[in-house]
This record gives C-alpha cells, sequence and structure tokens, in this order.
C-alpha cells in the first residue's frame, strides 16, 4: 500500500517546527552599501556541533510530481540551508520524529525566491528541484564524524501536487 502526501505551499508558519523558510519578504532590516542595498538579516538559525559551516554549491537533476517518497535523510551534526539559484520551485519533504525514525512527512513546494535551513537533526527528503537546471547554494557543516543518517520506508509514499 503506497500512503499519498499532498503538497502545500512553504509558509514559514507552516515549516517552523523543521526549520527557517529564507525568504527577503516585506521591508529590508536597515539599509547598507551607502543607502542602496537592503539587509534583510540574519534570516536562519545555522547550528552546528563542531566544524565549521561551508558554502557548497549542488546541481541536483530535476523531478516531477507525483513522486515516489521512499528515504529521509537528516543531519545530527549541523543544520543545512538550501538557497536557489534560479527562480524555479523545488520540492521540500520534512517530518517529526517518532523514536528515531521519521514520522508523518509533510511536502512543501517554495515560491520564487524562497530558500529553507533545516534544523539541525531534522527528518528530510532528497534536494527536490522542479526545474532544470537545479542549482543551489547550501550552507551546511563541514567536519568529521558522522553527520547523516538515513531511514528507508518498509511503505513508499506518493507525493502528488
Amino acid at each position: 500500500m503506497t500512503i499519498c502526501i499532498q503538497t502545500q505551499p512553504l509558509t514559514a508558519a507552516d515549516f517552523a517546527p523543521y526549520g527557517d523558510v529564507i525568504v527577503a519578504d516585506g521591508q529590508p532590516d536597515k539599509r547598507i552599501n551607502q543607502g542602496k542595498c537592503g539587509r534583510f538579516h540574519d534570516l536562519a538559525q545555522l547550528e552546528f556541533a563542531d566544524g565549521r559551516a561551508g558554502i557548497s554549491i549542488f546541481q541536483s537533476e530535476a523531478a516531477t510530481l507525483p513522486l515516489t517518497l521512499d528515504m529521509m535523510e537528516r543531519h545530527p551534526l549541523g543544520s543545512q540551508a538550501f538557497i536557489p539559484m534560479t527562480l524555479d520551485p523545488f520540492l521540500v519533504v520534512v517530518a517529526g520524529d517518532r523514536n528515531g525514525v521519521p514520522d508523518a512527512p509533510q511536502a512543501f513546494v517554495t515560491e520564487p525566491g524562497q530558500g529553507i535551513n533545516f534544523h539541525r537533526g531534522t527528518w528530510h527528503g532528497v534536494l527536490t528541484p522542479l526545474a532544470d537546471p537545479g542549482l543551489f547554494a547550501v550552507i551546511d557543516r563541514i567536519g568529521d564524524g558522522s553527520n547523516l543518517e538515513e531511514h528507508w520506508f518498509t511503505e513508499s509514499y506518493l507525493i502528488k501536487s
């Protein structure tokens, strides 16, 4: 049996238990660079147990909906932020934790200009752009130690728009 998950728009309120929505929304916090640049300040709670923050570029293949979800992962030693380098939407799948496994996955679709930051230890799906080129700036933990846990479901989920 396959369990269906309906996508929903990504909002800061709905996503708050899992992380931060990164978006330049409303008025900037302050003006900088001789008043020519608005700064939207401190939009994500980066957290690392040890190691350091690193910036990488990911390029992922685009996916289409409906999509089968059979695995989720989490990073116990650090948060992980994904900032799209295009205005294309991407799929964000998250779940709570129940006894060390993902529980009740939810699926969100971003709006143009939205990025996300997963809190440390949050169960999430793999990077899933919905259009090519699938290019993202990623800010996450660089360091020693195992920072990846995967969980493979015995029953898959079907994510639909």
